[in-house]
């Protein structure tokens, strides 16, 4: 052999081993995990704790070598009044931080003591936006208003494609040649991304084949802003659109948080005003801790939160010093069948809501809202009150 594709050989690292035939096997799994010891000297003893069968893995990962233990804490009792929602629920919360759990059920023992947060599902759409190639910019004029007139056909070659997708509506912007297409589907209880992915891609190529000019598409032009905050998002929605709401009483929030609702309506308007000095994607506080560790107690996508946790917060003070205090969802990535969700833990937890299976994923949507109003209002509390640092110091340390 040639020595120097023998010492090319030898410097290649070891690929990771895998069944091509299954590949979620105890014995495929094992296997892995003594190649993890061999390779890095780790002992794999936590990760290999399964409490079910790894044949419900297909589909969700590849090259398993073992579980994530993560705590889940129970959080409330929260009351929501909304059209899905509705009645007593406890929020399993999947996290690493102190404090994250409290605060939370802090916030929801309020919204409770209030009769509950109303929620309501503006809408819920997923989306996919392709883009098309067009020689000159008054042919993509055109071709747009061809385009309008297809509907019918287009819902038809992206509705073959599944069995619960149903093609909405579908939006243009015009750039130069360029036509770019946002394709809105809804999605049953599935989050959609790749239901809405082949559908879009079999209306694509109807359109492909039948338009009156020549033109070609990248199946992605990057305005559906998968997994990316944007601006298109918050005013057009990706996923659900859902509000949670409450008024809040001066005086139950004086006695249970230790705050006037003006100096906290206060404190919300400089927390605006800084968020929009620094550019963030919300004028909220930390709707991310919420949905983070209910997105991974309950197997949503938790790269999701990147959208999901961009929300709006519009307070209100009445002049008899009642706080109105509304948070705004306006692209909630989220599921009840499918994905995550049929996984045992995963599973678990949704039951916990009442939320796993068909019919249920706008029920989720509204807990989610409701859990990220009680996490606002009990933060918001916590600063101006000045319990911030010492509820951190209480609950989120670890070490002596």
């Amino acid at each position: 052999m040639n020595p120097d594709r023998l010492s090319r050989e030898s410097s290649v690292p070891p690929r990771i081993p895998r069944d091509p035939q299954n590949d979620c096997t105890l014995r495929t799994i094992e296997r892995r995990r003594h190649f993890v010891q061999e390779q890095t000297g780790a002992e794999l003893h936590h990760v290999a704790q399964m409490s079910f069968d790894p044949a419900m893995l297909p589909g969700n990962i590849e090259n398993p070598i073992g579980v994530a233990q993560v705590p889940i804490g129970l959080a409330g009792p929260l009351v929501i009044r909304g059209e899905h929602a509705q009645g007593v629920f406890y929020v399993p919360l999947a996290t690493t931080e102190g404090t994250l759990v409290a605060s939370y059920s802090r916030g929801m023992r309020l919204l409770t003591t209030l009769g509950g947060a109303s929620t309501v599902v503006i809408h819920r759409y997923m989306q996919r936006a392709p883009v098309f190639h067009c020689r000159t910019a008054q042919e993509a004029r055109d071709f747009g208003v061809w385009l309008k007139q297809q509907t019918d056909q287009l819902r038809a070659a992206a509705e073959a494609t599944t069995s619960v997708g149903r093609l909405s509506h579908v939006e243009q912007y015009a750039v130069g040649p360029l036509c770019y297409l946002r394709f809105n589907f809804t999605t049953g209880d599935a989050a959609g991304q790749n239901l809405c992915g082949k559908a879009t891609l079999a209306a694509c190529e109807w359109i492909a084949e039948h338009t009156p000019v020549p033109v070609r598409f990248t199946l992605s032009g990057a305005i559906d802003t998968d997994k990316k905050h944007s601006q298109m998002n918050t005013l057009h929605s990706r996923g659900a659109r859902v509000v949670a709401e409450v008024v809040i009483p001066a005086d139950v929030l004086q006695e249970q948080m230790r705050v006037d609702t003006g100096s906290l309506y206060r404190a919300r308007q400089v927390s605006t005003v800084g968020g929009l000095l620094a550019g963030t994607s919300s004028n909220g506080l930390h709707a991310a801790n919420g949905l983070a560790a209910l997105f991974i107690a309950t197997g949503q996508d938790a790269a999701c939160i990147a959208e999901s946790q961009a929300g709006l917060t519009y307070l209100s003070l009445a002049d008899n010093g009642d706080l109105y205090w509304s948070i705004t969802l306006p692209s909630l990535i989220i599921a009840t069948y499918g994905g995550g969700t049929g996984l045992a833990t995963q599973r678990e937890c949704l039951e916990i809501l009442g939320c796993y299976g068909p019919g249920r994923v706008l029920k989720l949507a509204e807990i989610c809202a409701a859990t990220v109003l009680a996490g606002e209002i009990s933060l918001a509390a916590a600063v101006v009150g000045g319990d911030w640092v010492s509820s951190h110091d209480r609950f989120g340390r670890n070490r002596p």
